[in-house]
């Protein structure tokens, strides 16, 4: 069987929609954009005719498609994704999941019902380190996890307002905070763990100088885990660091391992320490982290992301083909976005712990 791709949404998604012409079983068959001339221009990629062309969401959803991706604006993924499980569809959902947990309580119970699967396109949870850790955490090297951290600073400012016109984009009305997956969602998939209460401060409108929510300097979040522990998340889209710096680090019973601070995103190195495989001097053995896999075919870059959109797609088409529960679906989906909404409200509260709604099939 071969599934039949529609994209909505072709500035954002295209590159994750690109992956799916690497594979046997799917090819890409319609594309979606409310505006016509970036939508003939996405098609040049693609070369489809023009009857696969929809500036009409709908009327995309009508057509002979099995899959959609959606790569539209945040404020329309859940319910985009709702109206295409409705359809019939898979859907394979840029993040985040939703701006509200209402939504995501509506997109729970949508994949719930649907004869299509749902699953949220997370990609940082396939870079190729994290896909290490997994290993060695879940082999027990680190022992439990008590504490972890993320920080993703990363100034995009010209994508919130346009520096020559002075347009505001959506981005501008998205707080910081919200924007909590790429951190997030790595972790709880390395501690097998969930959010229970969230706490979370900002630090103002000093750095841009615009009142608008995703200017707000910084904003960080304090997660409390089923398990009991920690998770710290530091987010800003508008501190001038240079390169932008996405970095994780995991705390165990036996040990820590984390990526290197003093770099940005992309290939660098990391520091593990193991109780009983490492000397306890320096404290540490210094660690590749690479964003791809270095024996995937070269191809497997074509997302623009190293290999995790590859590997991501790959997961998404054994799911929709074998019929099984796709690894970040629904439930993982909230699971990963609801903390980041919860920690803004909490800020805007002053800072007090907020219960961090639960979701489960």
């Amino acid at each position: 069987m071969t599934l039949r791709v529609g994209l909505v949404g072709v500035r954002r998604g295209s590159s994750l929609v690109r992956p799916f012409e690497l594979f046997p079983e799917t090819e890409v068959a319609a594309l979606s954009d409310l505006d016509g001339y970036r939508l003939a221009d996405a098609d040049r990629a693609f070369d489809l005719p023009d009857r696969a062309l929809f500036t009409d969401y709908g009327q995309m959803l009508d057509s002979e498609i099995d899959v959609v991706v959606v790569g539209t604006p945040i404020g329309a993924h859940a319910e985009q994704a709702i109206q295409a499980l409705a359809a019939g569809k898979h859907v394979l959902s840029e993040v985040t999941a939703a701006t509200a947990a209402a939504d995501c309580q509506r997109l729970v119970d949508a994949a719930r019902d649907a004869a299509g699967i749902y699953m949220m396109a997370e990609n940082n949870c396939y870079l190729h380190y994290i896909r290490e850790w997994r290993q060695w955490i879940a082999a027990g090297r680190l022992g439990p996890i008590v504490y972890a951290e993320a920080e993703y600073v990363h100034n995009i400012q010209h994508l919130m307002v346009d520096p020559a016109t002075g347009e505001r984009f959506w981005r501008a009305e998205r707080p910081p905070i919200h924007y909590c997956t790429h951190s997030l969602g790595p972790l709880l998939l390395l501690m097998a763990d969930r959010v229970v209460r969230v706490l979370g401060v900002g630090t103002g409108h000093r750095i841009g100088g615009d009142p608008a929510p995703g200017f707000v300097d910084m904003e960080l979040a304090l997660c409390q885990t089923e398990s009991g522990a920690l998770i710290k998340l530091l987010r800003s889209q508008v501190a001038r660091r240079e390169p932008p710096l996405h970095s994780y680090s995991l705390y165990g019973t036996k040990g820590f391992v984390e990526h290197d601070h003093s770099h940005g995103h992309g290939d660098v190195k990391g520091r593990l320490y193991v109780e009983g495989e490492h000397p306890p001097k320096p404290g540490f053995v210094e660690i590749d982290c690479r964003q791809s896999d270095p024996e995937a075919p070269p191809e497997a870059r074509a997302g623009g992301h190293g290999t995790t959109e590859y590997f991501l797609v790959r997961d998404f088409i054994d799911a929709a083909l074998g019929g099984a529960r796709p690894p970040i679906d629904a439930v993982r989906a909230a699971e990963m976005t609801v903390p980041g909404l919860a920690a803004h409200e909490s800020a805007e509260r002053g800072g007090v712990w907020v219960d961090v709604p639960q979701f489960a099939w």
